[in-house]
């Protein structure tokens, strides 16, 4: 074997390792891929639906599951390597992940502080019910304040 084989053979991914063979070599990569989604798929369900696994385990085995589903589509179906001829791909690939987080945990940060902000303050203010469909009736102890535009 020369030397430009080796080097060849030396940056290639598990999806990319027939690219240069026929059609039904190349076919192979995309059954074990197949056969690795479907396993990971099955085992997700596996675990959402069990008993045996301990409660607070299964969201972190899911988004494990999830993770490795993702990476067996974009090594063994997008063909996604880390070879110098993928490089402006996995820099697009990480850049729309970063977008994601932050658009996601920009979005989940506004709604933590709207929500802390929009409370209703229970230290040092009034505190009224609020019901759906109730006229807010006063507390006791609290001085009755008449609003405009009402019969006296």
């Amino acid at each position: 074997m020369s030397q430009t084989e080796d080097r060849a053979h030396a940056d290639v991914a598990p999806g990319d390792e027939y690219a240069h063979e026929e059609f039904g070599s190349g076919l192979r990569s995309y059954l074990i891929g197949l056969g690795l989604a479907l396993l990971l798929t099955a085992a997700s369900f596996w675990v959402a639906q069990t008993e045996v696994m301990w409660a607070p385990a299964i969201p972190v085995a899911l988004l494990t599951f999830a993770i490795a589903q993702m990476g067996v589509h974009l090594v063994f179906f997008l063909h996604l390597t880390s070879g110098p001829d993928n490089t402006n791909n996995i820099m697009a690939l990480a850049f729309g992940v970063l977008i994601v987080f932050l658009l996601f945990g920009g979005s989940v940060w506004i709604m933590h502080h709207m929500n802390t902000n929009m409370m209703a303050p229970v230290e040092g203010g009034v505190r009224m019910p609020m019901q759906q469909g109730v006229p807010l009736q006063p507390q006791p102890g609290m001085p009755m304040q008449h609003g405009g535009g009402g019969h006296h």
